[in-house]
Parts: structure tokens; sequence; C-alpha cells
């Protein structure tokens, strides 16, 4: 989930009580001597946590976004993000199982609109794209080519190879990596659990991506592809029935005639020979919190059963150890195996490999083909709580080939710290995110060779006697490193991106190569490749053709791009920056850094670029962010300044805040945190004390949407935000700070108690402006006030509303755009959909869209629709298919 420059901030102490995440750690950037601005900041914010830690013992968690003191104090970008997007989805209680596909099977029976939708973003992505060298740029860092996260690879010895994305579903090589086609799209999940291939070549995918460890990405079920070669997954295809539907799946692991499933919901097994038939559930520590059971409705309840993996004894499938646990600790954390009786008891010894709950958190396993060697990684909360540096506790080996060990620890964090990683500095060291980065693979040719995957790619070839590491994290702080725009990466060789969390090996003419999965997609190497005389991989190779785009975009914004025929389209990306298409462009670059937030693009020049870090960190450029690297030679040189409103030092805004430009006038601005931040400068500010401060929205409570026209603001917030004690609002005023007031809306009135997700109002008329709202209706969410409806329309301000959803899809909502010709188009978590003026339905928007999230819809000075998915990338339709009126498209028409 975190991408290695964009860990510039230390994000949040995410401890959501309720989500009992808890965290002491921050963010480091290794090395010294010049650095893009993203690296250096990183380095000093980690240095400043790192001091606190080691007089505080650890940092205080805190419950929602505005508690922190000090936003140097915080944690992980990737547990904040997973936290909101989660909060976003469920609040105000628990959702139950079967939501999702419920909604889903509605929107079989929808009818569609005319037209197709065009993939934008089927080009590769170059995060060291030499043009945008900027001061906030991830360029020259070495990861090249990415697209979005990869959760699951499966590999052969005839070239073929399987790629999951985090919320893109599977894709397909048929020439050892790349060419990619999609081969998932037909199911109602594209949410990457696991991948694997079974000893007659069937390929079984498990949805519901588990790294996160949140409920965010919750799947349908494991499926089989008999011919993986030649076919594409069906909903038919699926094994057993809905027993494992809205659970994520972190492993999928065979012996015998069984394969096993390490879920958000316990451990379950089914037959590999008969694929009909329920799912058994062989374990789980708490069953009263399962749904049905009698604590279900518990905000912790997501959070008491998961299961990380499982490990079967080669010679014997009988001999099995489960590992469970919550990766911020629990009681129930441990090792389990089945005792005499039938029962799953605690294992209460394997050597060095921990057993106590304190320490036994997220768990992977991996065995060699012989059966002489079983590997593990565990990582430890108590470590995590309490070492500002790392949450590992270490690598560990049973040379006996059996799960029982003994185990002997053969690494942790100081081995590998000295084995070439790039992570050396205080309070970001290799592990610390090993709750959410793991992988393990054995050479199948030898029992000592093996693969290590947290944050960098680790490799020993003696059984862990000794270490290197061809995929460091980045080669910023590397002698070789240069920001030369002549040079990808100085002198250094390219490395992948980084955070690990799938890997396989397999062949391909005979030659056999390893192929790992992150946050900036796949990458492949020779499985003995060369190294240089650091240890690092003088051969690594994206995979990252273009053909696979499982970008994972928040926003996306459009303009006239002022030095070609054409538009330029930008978007921000978990993971993954900003990215930028400029017209005509066979590749896209990468001009900021860091996760990408919410985007602003001026529709009259596409190099006028309002980009969002997170916590409403703004950076504005109006050249696109072009530059060669002269500023780190000459500061004036720089083009991109960072213009956040005071909210970002306050720590007082969420993750991805909101960001908006008046429908009328696009050099007013709308900012939301704790306040409601106006600027009419536009693209031509150059400091966040430029921001006005029009609006408290009061303590506690943080912006989940903001929309403005002609001076009229509507901010929509929430406070807290979690599913204990969820509450939310609705502020409107104006821009110049007068007229302000929060909308009566009780949590049983006409507004459903759920998360504000956006507006569009009617640049004709300021008092005629529609809300959505995320979540589900109180027919699936036990919390007060849930309610039904997605979408409502106002035309008095706010003061009374209609429920215009209508058929559509029980399903969060997530961004309305109000067209020109009066219709209205809806993003959702499923699909856009579209309402005509003047009727009372939704139909499906187009056609060929994927079925994957819709984070914004933004419409672009060319007469298109732009869709930025959480998943699938960028997506454009014409609106001349709707009867929607054009402008100045023919100018544009490149």
């Amino acid at each position: 989930m975190p991408i290695r420059h964009r860990r510039r901030l230390l994000i949040s102490a995410v401890t959501l009580a309720t989500l009992g995440l808890t965290t002491s750690q921050a963010l480091a950037a290794p090395g010294q001597g010049l650095r893009p601005w993203q690296a250096r900041h990183l380095a000093d914010l980690a240095h400043h946590h790192a001091a606190q830690a080691a007089t505080a013992g650890h940092l205080a968690p805190r419950a929602e976004a505005g508690g922190d003191d000090d936003g140097g104090d915080e944690a992980f970008n990737s547990m904040e993000s997973t936290a909101q997007f989660t909060e976003e989805r469920t609040a105000p209680g628990v959702v139950a199982p079967g939501a999702y596909g419920a909604a889903w099977a509605q929107l079989q029976s929808m009818a569609h609109t005319g037209g197709d939708w065009n993939q934008v973003t089927n080009k590769p992505y170059n995060e060291d794209d030499p043009r945008y060298r900027d001061v906030n740029s991830n360029s020259s860092g070495g990861a090249g080519r990415t697209t979005g996260r990869i959760t699951g690879i499966a590999a052969d010895d005839d070239g073929y190879v399987y790629a999951g994305g985090a919320n893109g579903g599977v894709f397909r090589s048929r020439s050892g990596g790349g060419q990619w086609q999609a081969i998932s799209d037909k199911l109602p999940s594209l949410s990457t659990g696991a991948l694997s291939l079974d000893g007659k070549g069937r390929l079984w995918y498990a949805t519901g991506e588990s790294n996160t460890g949140a409920t965010s990405y919750v799947g349908t079920g494991v499926y089989v592809l008999a011919d993986p070669k030649h076919g594409d997954f069906e909903p038919r295809m699926r094994v057993g029935g809905a027993e494992l539907e809205s659970t994520t799946i972190h492993a999928l692991r065979f012996g015998g005639d069984r394969v096993w499933a390490a879920t958000s919901r316990g451990v379950w097994s089914h037959s590999t020979t008969v694929l009909s038939g329920p799912w058994t559930l062989e374990f789980a520590p708490n069953p009263d919190y399962l749904p049905g059971g009698a604590k279900a409705g518990d905000p912790s309840a997501p959070y008491k059963n998961i299961a990380n993996d499982v490990a079967i004894d080669p010679k014997d499938p009988s001999k099995v150890v489960l590992a469970v646990g919550w990766r911020s600790g629990d009681t129930y954390n441990g090792f389990y195996s089945k005792a005499a009786d039938g029962s799953w008891q605690r294992v209460a010894s394997l050597g060095d490999l921990p057993t106590d709950a304190a320490d036994v958190g997220n768990v992977t396993f991996a065995r060699s083909t012989d059966g002489s060697r079983y590997y593990a990684i565990d990582q430890s909360p108590a470590v995590m709580a309490s070492d500002p540096d790392t949450g590992l506790k270490g690598v560990y080996v049973s040379k006996s080939g059996s799960p029982f060990g003994p185990w002997t620890l053969i690494a942790d964090k100081d081995k590998l710290k000295g084995s070439g990683s790039a992570l050396q500095g205080d309070g970001y060291q290799p592990g610390i995110q090993a709750w959410y980065n793991q992988f393990l693979q054995v050479d199948p040719n030898n029992a000592d060779h093996v693969y290590l995957g947290l944050e960098e790619v680790f490799e020993t070839k003696n059984g862990g006697a000794n270490w290197i590491t061809p995929g460091p994290y980045w080669n910023f702080g590397f002698p070789c490193w240069s920001i030369d725009p002549a040079k990808q990466t100085g002198d250094c060789s390219p490395t992948t991106h980084s955070d690990q969390h799938a890997v396989a090996i397999g062949s391909f003419h005979g030659k056999s190569s390893v192929y790992v999965g992150n946050d900036g997609g796949i990458y492949s190497r020779p499985l003995n490749g060369a190294v240089d005389s650091g240890g690092h991989a003088k051969d690594w190779k994206s995979l990252n053709d273009g053909t696979i785009d499982t970008l994972q975009y928040y926003s996306v914004g459009v303009g006239a791009d002022p030095a070609r025929k054409g538009v330029a389209v930008s978007g921000g990306l978990q993971d993954n920056g900003e990215s930028i298409l400029r017209a005509g462009d066979k590749v896209m670059g990468s001009n900021f850094g860091g996760d990408g937030g919410d985007t602003l693009v001026d529709p009259n020049n596409g190099c006028n670029i309002a980009a969002e870090y997170v916590y409403a960190d703004i950076w504005v450029t109006q050249n696109c962010a072009t530059n060669n690297g002269a500023w780190s030679t000459d500061p004036s040189k720089a083009t991109s300044f960072e213009v956040a409103p005071p909210d970002k030092d306050a720590s007082a805004a969420r993750f991805i805040a909101p960001i908006a430009m008046d429908a009328k006038d696009t050099n007013a601005w709308v900012a939301g945190g704790q306040h409601v931040w106006t600027q009419s400068k536009g693209f031509a500010i150059r400091s966040g004390a430029e921001w006005k401060n029009a609006y408290d929205l009061g303590a506690g409570h943080v912006a989940t949407a903001v929309a403005a026209s002609g001076g009229t603001v509507y901010a929509g917030w929430c406070g807290p935000c979690n599913n204990v004690g969820f509450s939310r609002g609705i502020a409107v005023g104006n821009a110049d700070g007068s007229g302000w007031h929060q909308l009566n809306l009780p949590v049983e009135g006409s507004l459903p108690n759920r998360y504000v997700s956006s507006f569009a109002v009617d640049p004709a008329d300021a008092q005629h402006v529609l809300v959505s709202f995320s979540g589900f209706s109180r027919s699936w969410t036990e919390g007060p006030g849930a309610g039904v409806g997605h979408v409502f329309e106002s035309h008095d301000g706010g003061a009374s509303w209609t429920d215009i959803s209508a058929n559509l899809p029980d399903v969060p909502a997530d961004s309305l755009n109000l067209l020109p010709n009066g219709g209205v188009a809806l993003g959702t978590d499923l699909a856009a959909f579209y309402r005509a003026p003047g009727a009372k339905d939704w139909k499906v928007l187009g056609q060929k869209l994927p079925t994957t999230t819709v984070m914004q819809l933004r419409t672009g000075p060319d007469g298109k629709l732009y869709a930025a998915t959480h998943g699938r990338g960028l997506w454009s339709f014409d609106l001349r298919r709707l009867g929607v009126g054009v402008g100045h498209r023919d100018e544009l028409d490149g």
C-alpha cells in the first residue's frame, strides 16, 4: 500500500479502538545527501518521531483526525487510508455479509445507456519519467514503470503468469510477463486475496484482499478456473456456497485432497475433488463474533477471527498448524493445532518461533518442494507497539520440514538492515510494515534458496545464514544515485517498487524467473540473477507494460493541453503519486509523488494542476511540474509549490481531504479539514497562508465532501467517523465566511446517518444541490440511523431533501456529477449510473467499464465524462451518446 516516496509524512497513529489499530512507528528515509523533497522531509519526520519515542516510550493512539498534537507523530499512511476507506463504507455500524453480492445481483438486471467506456490509462506509467524531476516528484528513484498494487501471483513452467490486482482482478500473460489480458471481469468481485495453481494446473482465485487487514476489499469467495491458459473466470466457477462471501482471504494452502483458506472469519477447508457443497469451518477463535453470533454486531467483530496462514505437514496432511491473530494484538493471537479430541488448541512451543499472543501477529509460511524445510515470517504486535524502527519479530526455518519445528531464527531487523537494505534511518527499518508487507518463496530446486518480501526484496542462498537485498526500497541515498534526467536512476540499476505482497517462480523457454508483486505492480528477474557489489540486483524487469492496469485512483482532472491538440489528464493514486497524460503521449508520467489524493485541473490549461498528497497537503504547478532537476542546485528553479491550508499541520483533515473549484470560477477554491478553507488566487497561489478560514466545522469534525457554485459552499463532515458514536452533518455558507449554518439533520431524519461522500451543485442555481452517501442501508447495516437511499436532492439549499435513489443498487455511492443537460451521473463501488433529465429511474452508464469502485466522476473540456476507478485506472465516456453538449470539443480532439 505505501509507496516508497509517498511516505514523506508520518501518518496518523490511527488507533481506532474499535478497529484494534495500534502502532507507534514512524517513517524514515535511508541515507543522506541530496534527494527530492519527499525523501528529505520523510527522514526529518522520522528522526523527530524516533527522538520522541525514545523519551515517551510510545505514542498515544488517537481516535479521529484532529486529535493529534503533532502531525509528525503519526504512523502509517497505509493504516490510515485503510481505516478511513473502511469507515466510509461501514459507518454507522457493522455491515452484514452479502450486502455487496445482493447489489451486484441487482446490477445484472438493470438497463444500460448506449455508448462504451474507453480506457484512458492503457499505457505504461513511468514513475521515473525524466520530464518530471521537480522538487515533489518520485522520478529517479528506480521503480520505473508501475501499475497498481498486485496482491496475488501464480506462474507455471510454460510461460504463463497470472497477476491479481488489489481491486482490479486477474490478468494473464502467455509470454512470461507482459501483453496481459484480463480474465476475471465477469466476476462480482475483482479484489484479490490469493492466486494459486494446484497440482492439476487449475487456477484458484480467492477474492477479498487481506493485506490491509481491514474490511475494505471484501470478496465473494473462491473461484477455480480449470483451463487458465485459455479460459476466463465466471460466477458459476465458485467453490462451495456463500460461506466465504464478504470475507478477506489471506492465503490458500493445499494438503491431500483439501484446500485450506485463511480468512477474516477463521480457517475454512474444502474438498479439491468435489467443488460443490459448503466450505467447512475448521476453526474460529471467537465464534460469537461471526455472522449470526451473539456478538456479531460488536464494532470489533471484524477483527476477532482473523487467520493469516496455514502450514500443512508435507509428510502427513492431517498435521496442520494455523497462524491466527490480528496484527495489532489480541488475546486469541497464536498458533493452533488439532488435538486428539478434534478440538483446536494453542501450540505451546515451537522453538525460536514465538507462540505467545503478544508476539504473534501477521504470519506467512512457505515450504520447500522436497519437504525438507519450512520457513516463516512473524510480525509481532508487541514489537510494533514498542519499537519505532520495526514490527518484525523475525524470519525462521524448520529444518525438519515440519510446521511443528523446531524453528530457528535466521533473520531479524538488524540482520536484514545489514544486508544491503536501503532502510537505514531511525524510525523506518526492515519490517516496519511487516503487518502489511510479507511474502516468502522457496526455490523449487534448492531448499536453502529463499526470497523474502517485506518493504524490500531479500534473498538467501544458504538457508538464512547470509542475506542480500536484490530489491532495495529505492535508490535514494546510494552513491550510484543521481537526479540526472539523462538516466533512469543515476548509475544505479533499477529496483522494484516498494512494499511486497506476492511472489511466484515460473519458467519461460526453459529459463526460471522469480516474480514479485508489490504496491507498484509486478516485476521479474532470473531466479539466480546477477547482483552488484552491494547485493542489489542488476536485472529486474518491470512487467507493467500498460496492458495490466490496476491503478487505484482517488481522483481525476482534465484540461486543455496548452501545447498540443487535445487534453492533459491527471489523477491522484493510492501508492503511486499523481499521474499525468499529455495529449499524444504514449507513456504516462508521474509529476507528484506520494499518495495522490484529490486533484484540481484548470479546464482551460491542463498544466495548471493542484495535487493533494494526504491530509490536505496541496501542491500546485503551472507547467505540469516539468523540471530537469535543476532545482536540486538552484532551489529557485522548482516549479511546484506547497500551498497546504493550516489544517494539514494541525492534523485536522481526512487522509484524502476534499478540495474543489467553484463551478462558476476556476480561481475560487474550497478545501475541507476541521475548517472550510477558501482562496481566490487559483493556481497562482504560492503559500498556505493565502487560504481563508471560512468556517469551523467544530472540534472533532472533519470534512468529507465540499462543493461550491457562485460563492455558495456546501461541506459534508463526520466526527466521530468510525462506527463508535458516528455522526455526520452538512454545513452551508459563503466563501467569504458569511452566512454559515449547520443543516438540521437528526440521526433518524430524512437523510441517512452515513458518510457524506459528494455534492453536485447546479451552476445555474446554487440552491439546487444533490448529495450522495456511502455505506449500505439499514437492511445491511446495524447502526443508528443507517436509513435508506444513496442520492438526495434539494431545491432550497438543503432545508428539505427528496430521496431520488429509486432503483439504484444498495451500494456505497462515491461521486455525483450534474451534467450540462440536467442529467445526473453517479459513481459507486459497483458501477457508474445515469439518470436522464425528467426521469425517475437510473440506468447503468454505458458498457465495458469493469466492476470496480468509481471514486470520482469529472467532465472534461472535450465533452467527455472521466471516471477515476480504484483498481482499474481512468476511463472516459463520450457524453454525446447521452445528448449532452460538447462545448469546444472539436478544438480538443487530437
